[in-house]
């Protein structure tokens, strides 16, 4: 009799079951709705990947989406998962600093494009390696473009130089 108490004390909750295989969902929704390169990257079994394909052929609000997505938890609750969400965490933080880098670029552009000469010296300030005639001619180019209302053809090629000094400079920091 003793030894069925003990075994009931060593063994987690129901509660604590049902957290597990949600997380266990969530992160097979994480994993459907990322894109091919991404799943690719992750390194996943075969057998997960071929369900996880599957499910995001599947469409969103049916079912057999629902059912594949537990089938995919139950796949995940046997392998580990410790690896798989560190890989997950470190893709979600790559994107997230993708996003930052091009939202400081675009804001670079467009303080280039707005004000006159202050942006420029204070990127060549922080930037000394930066072509200063490249980057003005892009600027006349841009300023122009946007005044004859002609294709932003400059614009994207600044946006282009200064992705570039920007990824120049995390890569050296």
């Amino acid at each position: 009799m003793k030894d069925l108490e003990a075994a009931d004390v060593n063994r987690p909750s129901r509660s604590q079951l049902k957290r597990e295989d949600q997380a266990l969902f969530v992160m097979a929704k994480e994993l459907v709705e990322l894109s091919l390169v991404s799943l690719v990257t992750l390194k996943l079994s075969d057998q997960l990947m071929e369900a996880v394909k599957m499910a995001s052929a599947m469409p969103a609000n049916k079912g057999a989406r629902k059912r594949q997505l537990k089938y995919i938890a139950g796949i995940l609750r046997t392998l580990g998962t410790d690896v798989i969400q560190e890989r997950l965490d470190l893709l979600k933080n790559k994107s997230a600093h993708s996003a930052r880098e091009l939202h400081k670029v675009e804001h670079w552009r467009a303080r280039l494009l707005s004000e006159d000469k202050t942006a420029l010296t204070e990127l060549l300030d922080s930037h000394p390696e930066a072509d200063i005639q490249y980057l003005r001619q892009l600027v006349r180019g841009a300023k122009k473009e946007m005044a004859l209302d002609k294709p932003a053809k400059s614009a994207r090629l600044l946006f282009r130089q200064l992705k570039g000094l920007f990824d120049e400079t995390d890569q050296l920091n």
